[in-house]
């Protein structure tokens, strides 16, 4: 009988919680909406926080949908003088603006509909937003580090990432279905948790949800963090993920990896029991990727040290593994950073593996090789007005090798080098090479096709094109995001006979946004939409390549370069 009466009360528990959940999702979507439309709060003349946390306090299970409504609508203004703008352009993304939550749901009175209806055809037009203020702008709230923010604030965070996904967030479209329903669970933990921690979970998951390598970053905001990813011991090897397993790479503290028997070339095929396909589609749930490349990439740092289990920090790993064809299950003992000898070997040894990579280039007499990311020191020391022709001659000395590489994969320096002197002596004097949707400020949460050229090629007075003949190729990979990835996007127009060749780009290519969350949190991503010409989409996807190179172990142990070689080979 007692078992039963409990039961019973779970249930109770349980429905209770789950009309909160649902009063709270209909509050947020009518905030929200009336947030980014009604020319008070929109404009800032009432402040859209304030509004939602008066209210928010008073919603409970017991409210329906009018009344939710009722009470963020019923003190704003509603003798509306202007229209909202006519939209004239013929190019305009819709695909993410969706009333149905409202219009066709049966609960909301007509007399409510009518009044969110009215809003938004007397919408604020952005246009009017001061120069110094963005659509994104929101108010900073900060609070210690070492305390749970308030339950109304963390609401408010949770609401301001549901209003950026539906309003700001250009690919919402191609988001995993069902966030609506992941989002109602996160509200449900929401009310529930406890900590700071938990709720630092919480955000994660949601922002993860974006499939946006954008935000792939928004862990390193989270005061819980170490304890969140297990990042708080370091590997005494270095290592990376290839299919199904972790490949051991380099030995940085030798004795502790020959005490566990770890040779350089084993492969981890599973740590604490679990598998490194189920590690990587945990992490996947708490971190924003593009794409599963983009990912296993950053996963693959040694640097980041994300790759071990969610679970309480260990020291001790058990790890199983294949060695000479071998299955064998050993002890690891990670690194504690907080031992300075230890933590100082690890920092020389990544200080020394990034210096390496930076200076890594393709020397051949025919081959003309820009890296993206260092091409500022062409100019560095050049005068203003010698610019040009210091450019003009290193494009020349190109134009005369049998073949020009791009390497893409990394960080533009200077996006002046391809965006003007590329283009100022290769390209034709028009280059439409994508097509840029940006946000509607006349209809916020569509997205509209800007024709401006400035947008795509500059303006060069007297242009000349030099025809180039010879070879192209472009090295590109994970690391390939956002303005390289745009970049890129533009020397294959530019030179229609290139080879692009690598792997899957970040597929994060457009403006980054940054939006404040309450607690010193920012939630950065994709901010407009890039395509190519004919709309093929290029978020998540990446960019296109013309061959897949793909690594195997020994191709990694033997510190190739395979994309160097594809291109030398082609010279022979």
């Amino acid at each position: 009988m007692k078992r039963l009466t409990i039961i019973i009360m779970l249930f109770i528990f349980q429905q209770k919680l789950s009309a909160q959940t649902e009063q709270q999702f209909m509050f947020f979507k009518t905030w929200n909406y009336i947030k980014y439309y009604h020319p008070d709060l929109a404009s800032g003349k009432v402040s859209a926080d304030s509004l939602f946390l008066v209210n928010v306090k008073e919603i409970n299970s017991k409210d329906d949908f009018n009344s939710i409504i009722t009470k963020l609508t019923s003190k704003l203004n509603e003798k509306f003088t202007i229209s909202a703008p006519l939209e004239r352009s013929k190019d305009v993304m819709l695909q993410n603006q969706n009333f149905d939550w409202f219009q066709k749901n049966k609960k909301i009175s007509t007399k409510n509909k009518d009044i969110l209806n009215k809003i938004y055809e007397h919408r604020y037009n952005f246009e009017k937003l001061p120069k110094d203020k963005l659509v994104s702008d929101e108010k900073e709230y900060t609070f210690p580090k070492s305390e749970n923010i308030p339950y109304g604030y963390r609401l408010l965070s949770l609401a301001k990432i549901q209003g950026v996904i539906d309003y700001l967030f250009p690919h919402k479209y191609i988001m995993d279905k069902g966030f609506d329903e992941y989002f109602k669970k996160s509200l449900d933990g929401n009310s529930q948790l406890k900590t700071r921690k938990d709720f630092e979970i919480i955000l994660a998951g949601l922002v993860s949800k974006l499939k946006d390598s954008h935000a792939i970053s928004f862990y390193k905001q989270l005061h819980y963090r170490k304890d969140i990813y297990n990042m708080t011991y370091l590997a005494p090897f270095d290592f990376q993920i290839v299919d199904d397993h972790i490949l051991i790479t380099h030995l940085i503290i030798p004795e502790i990896c020959s005490k566990a028997q770890i040779s350089v070339g084993d492969k981890i095929i599973s740590i604490n029991g679990k598998s490194i396909s189920q590690i990587i589609k945990e992490k996947g749930k708490l971190l924003s990727a593009s794409n599963d490349e983009k990912l296993i990439h950053y996963l693959s740092k040694y640097e980041n040290n994300l790759i071990w289990p969610d679970n309480l920090p260990q020291k001790t790993l058990q790890l199983k593994s294949t060695k000479s064809n071998k299955k064998v299950s050993t002890k690891i003992e990670m690194i504690d950073t907080s031992k300075k000898a230890s933590y100082e070997i690890l920092v020389a040894y990544v200080q020394d593996k990034i210096k390496k990579a930076e200076s890594r280039q393709l020397d051949h007499e025919d081959i003309a090789y820009f890296k993206i990311s260092n091409t500022y020191g062409f100019i560095e020391d050049v005068e203003n007005d010698k610019i040009d022709a210091k450019m003009d001659s290193i494009l020349y000395n190109a134009s005369q090798k049998k073949a020009i590489v791009f390497d893409m994969r990394a960080y533009p320096d200077w996006g002046g080098f391809p965006y003007h002197y590329i283009y100022k002596y290769f390209s034709p004097a028009e280059n439409y090479f994508f097509k840029y949707y940006a946000p509607n400020l006349k209809n916020i949460g569509t997205f509209v096709y800007i024709e401006d050229e400035a947008y795509y090629f500059p303006k060069i007075k007297d242009k000349e094109t030099h025809v180039y003949q010879g070879k192209v190729f472009f090295l590109v990979n994970p690391e390939t995001r956002s303005a390289s990835e745009w970049y890129s996007m533009s020397l294959q127009k530019i030179f229609p006979q290139s080879l692009t060749i690598g792997q899957q780009t970040s597929g994060a290519d457009g403006d980054l946004v940054k939006v404040n969350l309450p607690g010193d949190y920012i939630l950065e991503f994709t901010g407009n939409g890039i395509f190519y010409p004919d709309n093929s989409q290029t978020q998540q996807t990446g960019i296109r390549i013309n061959e897949i190179i793909k690594y195997k172990d020994q191709d990694i142990l033997d510190k190739k370069d395979l994309e160097f070689e594809r291109v030398l080979n082609s010279l022979k």
